[in-house]
């Protein structure tokens, strides 16, 4: 069994040791990772912009729809109750 093991681990070691790092290689992958990145989040920010100020639009654009006249967030007349100036006043005879 160790004359195996003796052989696996001189074949892996030279296997290892044909094997350069490539830093390079590495700083260039991360640097295009980064770009990638930063370019997705500003697609992102944009995007969400867009739709915040659309949202802003309609918004605004359905506001202005209404007549000046009708009432926009309180339509309930029966609170809005004038008396009648004459009301509750008794002419004497």
């Amino acid at each position: 069994m160790s004359g195996t093991e003796d052989r696996l681990r001189e074949t892996l070691g030279a296997l290892a040791a044909g094997i350069e790092a490539a830093p390079p290689a590495y700083k260039k992958a991360r640097a295009e990772w980064r770009r990638r990145e930063r370019r997705r989040r500003l697609v992102l920010a944009v995007l969400i912009a867009i739709v915040f100020a659309l949202a802003d639009l309609i918004g605004l654009w359905a506001l202005n729809q209404t007549r000046d006249h009708d009432p926009i967030i309180f339509d309930d007349r029966s609170r809005i109750h004038r008396p009648e100036p004459t009301a509750g006043v008794v002419i004497p005879p």
